[in-house]
């Protein structure tokens, strides 16, 4: 198969199902206010971003515009292109006198007397590109066709591209790397509303080349890949994945919250350092990590190989999804398609709901008179310290809190605060109420007022008290654990164990804690974190 390496699109020939078909390859992006004498080819397949509906564009012309006019913009005038963008085909043509005006599809053309060139427009019909080549990377049923092959074009996500930069790769599979990086942001179709893309090199030390939000127009994301310069260096993919993991698609960094993390590793050979660790990582983060290998070891080089499972071990989840195999940099662009399907195929997805950003914890918080001021205030930095591990927010996880006595009281609920600095900061601000211990009751309160919305494997209640109760506990906790509710039982001082035991959810030992000293509970964290998250990945 041919390959080309300049912003012009190819064209790729290809059997399909036994047939000879031509397939046109990535069109060229372009923004809504590209010109048709911008463009210098005679005929090319262009790709307009999501939104030109709403851009105040300049058209000249009907059926036939004057190279002035906007491509986009004459694409929805002429009805080729909707709100969502598209490719559509530019044929240049001579010059002509009298381009009349009109009023179509929310676009008003205007009339021009004459001018020195003119462009036309046909619709694009892409022949579906993920049935070339190697069909079983396409985890497609043996007898599909190419109608059972679908992707969505309303890919929204924050896509860390992870290349490699090493000495491995060298120079020139380095340039083929990134033109295949292009090809893919280009069949995204990036824009403001759309996927953003980012770059990260692995190296000797990974390094970012540019964020999410950096260049969110196609152009000027295209032109950043291509700026790109080699590293060199050991292909320490390792420490690049822990890197993107944990900086890359935090806020602060440009991240979306609500949308899918995905980050695309791609790796000449094998890497040079462990990829488990941080692959672990990733995933406990909600990063859904996709692994392509090109060019992968031969016989003889296995060898030197020091992990033979580090596809299996790097990727979301091992099931044949998530890693994807390139014979050579010098056929990728038939890849391009399948492995953009694969990305947009939101539900496909695992790693998107992780325990940090689905859980509801609930927590129980014992105000009786034992407990004293000074002490409950170290209860509300505990549990402060444990929301803390989890990304609180409108779409992620939620938090909400009940104080006991022999009353109940309800300090906030799991939707109250979708910000997570207000919801810590609520909860830190509880005041202490003092009385009796009524934890049963107590149990079954928070059930039925906090609880409210079923969410087996989702729903956890972590109970903090230090005494004896004088209801009984058993038969409310029974009850909450019925209707999907995880309980988490924390003693302090003079809390009976048979309580605390009878409370907890199954197995009582990893789900019961105590501590003599309130300023103990803090030594809980982790261990909690891990529980609930290792309860979560069990029932999900």
């Amino acid at each position: 198969m041919n390959e080309c390496f300049s912003h012009t699109p190819c064209i790729c020939v290809c059997c399909v199902y036994g047939e000879v078909v031509v397939l046109p390859a990535v069109p060229y992006p372009v923004t809504c206010v590209t010109r048709g004498a911008d463009l210098m080819e005679d005929s090319v397949l262009v790709l307009c971003p999501a939104g030109c509906t709403q851009w105040r564009v300049s058209v000249f012309g009907t059926g036939i515009y004057a190279s002035i006019s906007s491509v986009c913009g004459a694409a929805v005038h002429s009805g080729f292109l909707g709100p969502a963008g598209g490719p559509v085909r530019v044929r240049r043509l001579q010059g002509q006198h009298n381009y009349i005006s009109s009023f179509a599809h929310g676009i008003q053309s205007q009339a021009l007397s004459q001018w020195t060139a003119s462009f036309s427009l046909t619709k694009s019909v892409n022949v579906p590109l993920e049935l070339s080549g190697d069909i079983s990377t396409t985890a497609l049923p043996a007898n599909a066709g190419p109608d059972d092959v679908t992707w969505s074009a309303d890919c929204q996500m924050d896509i860390a591209m992870v290349i490699d930069s090493s000495s491995n790769i060298g120079r020139r599979r380095f340039n083929l790397q990134k033109n295949f990086v292009a090809k893919l942001a280009a069949m995204l179709r990036v824009g403001p509303t759309g996927p953003h893309v980012g770059l990260i090199q692995a190296s000797d030390s990974p390094r970012t080349e540019f964020l999410l939000t950096n260049f969110t127009q196609p152009k000027e994301l295209l032109f950043a890949i291509k700026e790109s310069a080699y590293l060199g260096g050991d292909s320490n993919t390792g420490k690049a994945i822990l890197h993107t993991a944990e900086t890359f698609f935090v806020p602060e960094q440009g991240g979306r919250r609500g949308l899918p993390r995905v980050m695309v590793v791609l790796m000449d050979g094998w890497p040079s350092d462990d990829l488990e660790q941080a692959a672990k990582f990733a995933r406990d983060s909600g990063v859904n990590v996709f692994l392509v290998s090109v060019a992968k070891p031969a016989p003889e080089e296995l060898a030197m190989v020091r992990d033979k499972d580090f596809v299996k071990k790097a990727v979301c989840k091992d099931n044949g999804f998530f890693s994807y195999s390139v014979s050579s940099w010098f056929s990728t662009t038939k890849h391009v398609r399948p492995l953009t399907q694969r990305l947009c195929s939101l539900d496909a997805l695992l790693c998107s709901k992780t325990c940090y950003n689905s859980v509801n914890i609930g927590f129980l918080i014992d105000g009786s008179s034992s407990v004293g001021e000074g002490n409950f205030r170290l209860v509300l930095d505990f549990l402060a310290g444990t929301a803390s591990s989890f990304d609180v927010s409108d779409v992620g996880a939620h938090i909400g809190a009940v104080q006991f006595t022999y009353d109940q009281r309800l300090e906030f609920g799991l939707t109250d605060y979708s910000d997570k600095e207000e919801a810590i900061n609520a909860l830190r601000r509880i005041p202490y109420m003092s009385g009796g211990t009524a934890t049963g009751a107590a149990i079954s309160f928070t059930t039925q007022r906090l609880f409210r919305r079923a969410s087996p494997g989702r729903n956890f209640l972590i109970v903090v008290t230090d005494g004896q109760s004088y209801d009984h506990v058993s038969p409310p906790a029974l009850e909450a654990q019925k209707q999907g509710i995880t309980i988490y039982s924390v003693g302090v001082a003079w809390a009976p164990m048979d309580d605390l035991r009878a409370m907890s959810s199954e197995p009582k030992d990893s789900h019961t804690f105590f501590t003599r000293e309130f300023n103990g509970l803090n030594n809980f964290i982790p261990l909690l974190v891990q529980g609930i998250c290792r309860d979560f990945a069990e029932k999900n």
